[in-house]
């Protein structure tokens, strides 16, 4: 815990029930508020205008090749994670991992509500296969090694892209800082199988999919996000590593403890 949550829960206002309820109620007012502005908000997601999608993506699946297409699974909706996995990347970032961790309970709630849930990774199958088995994942991974998919949906970064500050992430141009980085997508498909690109968002419009934060928030230390990275990196770890050490490198990676990678 840090000096300021240590400060806080400390030096916490402490009322009677009758001051505590007065207290509520005056909140319960400004939380229906912020529900309603939220709902609105989500239809002002969903209501943006689409785009077609007129080039053919062919990515590398755990049994041979797959198309866009192919993905969708006979849904007619697909949601996109952009898995931070670049190829020879050792370890895997840890936003993207506490993302995914999310979906194990859901993938029975999700399919049966007209979505394909896929995550797409730049690295080589073989790299991804290797991720997925050892974390226990069960969701369709693909990976975009042969394809421009990445880069045209602005995950990947080429190196000249980046030098000259012209690489496109989070709908700016400048020089990311890496090769790769995440972020969600969505598409629709037709029933005459036209696709259509309808959202992405990327950096802290990914928390909408990290139900963690709903329970951080809401508890008196919150997100204890406390630490040289100001986010998500000062806490989170590999869900099987908690408690044993690691640091997590500058760029989203967690580093087991012993790592020689001179990252730090």
């Amino acid at each position: 815990m840090s000096a300021a949550t240590k400060e806080s829960v400390a030096h916490h206002k402490v009322a009677s029930a009758e001051e505590w309820l007065k207290a509520r109620k005056a909140l319960l007012e400004k939380e229906k508020a912020y529900v309603r502005k939220q709902d609105e908000f989500r239809a002002e997601q969903r209501a943006l205008p689409w785009v077609r999608i007129e080039k053919e993506y062919v990515f590398d699946g755990p049994e041979g090749k797959v198309s866009l297409a192919d993905l969708f699974r006979g849904k007619s909706q697909l949601f996109v994670k952009h898995f931070m996995l670049a190829p020879g990347q050792k370890t895997q970032c840890v936003g993207c991992s506490l993302e995914v961790d999310h979906v194990a309970g859901l993938l029975e709630h999700i399919e049966n509500h007209d979505i394909s849930y896929v995550s797409i990774a730049r690295a080589p199958i073989e790299e991804i296969e290797a991720v997925r088995k050892r974390m226990g994942w069960r969701f369709f991974w693909v990976s975009s090694y042969h394809s421009d998919f990445n880069y045209d949906f602005h995950v990947s970064f080429k190196p000249e892209d980046m030098a000259a500050g012209r690489a496109v992430h989070n709908y700016a141009a400048g020089n990311p800082g890496m090769t790769d980085l995440s972020g969600d997508s969505v598409f629709y498909k037709t029933e005459s199988g036209d696709i259509h690109h309808t959202y992405s968002t990327f950096g802290r419009g990914g928390e909408q999919f990290l139900g963690i934060f709903s329970f951080l928030d809401i508890v008196p230390k919150g997100r204890e996000e406390n630490g040289p990275a100001h986010s998500l990196p000062d806490w989170a770890r590999l869900r099987n590593m908690y408690g044993k050490g690691g640091e997590v490198d500058g760029q989203g990676a967690f580093e087991p403890p012993g790592s020689d990678c001179g990252c730090h």
